[in-house]
């Protein structure tokens, strides 16, 4: 598996995309990232199979085969391509337009496919998005609330392990791999 600490991502972009995965792209590259772009890689590409819900469905599909530890995905909103990356197991994808939400999407929901829109994020700021989503893990920051990782880490091992028609059978009820009690913590003035 290509992972983050070795500084290996996969990147995708679709024809609306492009232009900010280009900026995010050369400035990861200048930073010594190694970048597998699977989707436009030119503003002249006419292939139709790199249209968003395919190119998210490529991304996914190498999330899921664990070729890639995280991806960063972009389209005209970030919808689109998240959602058809999300289609393929074991991916745990979001949509952000800023730096706490990249944040959060790492350190509180251990996102491994994090997509931008071109439409609403500016070159500048998807670069901040995809710096602070890649020099962070899950938990981070939150060592102070108790039980903040362990309570994540159980609720995305329960998704890792959702079936529906399970779910459908107990009644709509998960199955409860453990359980951690949280609550919402003040953080200590330092």
């Amino acid at each position: 598996m290509k992972r983050i600490q070795d500084k290996e991502i996969l990147v995708g972009a679709d024809f609306a995309g492009f232009p900010l995965k280009e900026a995010v792209v050369a400035h990861l590259k200048s930073k010594g990232w190694k970048v597998t772009d699977v989707g436009v890689r030119s503003p002249e590409d006419d292939d139709t199979d790199l249209m968003f819900h395919r190119i998210g469905l490529r991304v996914g599909s190498m999330i899921a085969e664990g070729e890639f530890e995280r991806a960063l995905i972009f389209c005209g909103t970030g919808m689109g391509i998240h959602i058809a990356a999300s289609k393929c197991p074991h991916v745990h994808a979001g949509v952000v337009e800023s730096v706490p939400a990249a944040l959060r999407a790492i350190t509180g929901n251990g996102v491994n496919v994090l997509a931008m829109g071109a439409f609403y994020v500016a070159p500048q700021m998807g670069i901040d998005i995809a710096e602070a989503y890649l020099s962070h893990n899950l938990g981070d920051g939150y060592e102070w609330w108790h039980n903040f990782y362990e309570f994540h880490k159980l609720a995305i091992d329960e998704l890792e392990a959702f079936d529906y028609e399970t779910y459908k059978a107990n009644g709509f009820k998960v199955k409860h791999l453990g359980d951690y009690p949280l609550q919402l913590e003040t953080k200590p003035e330092d």
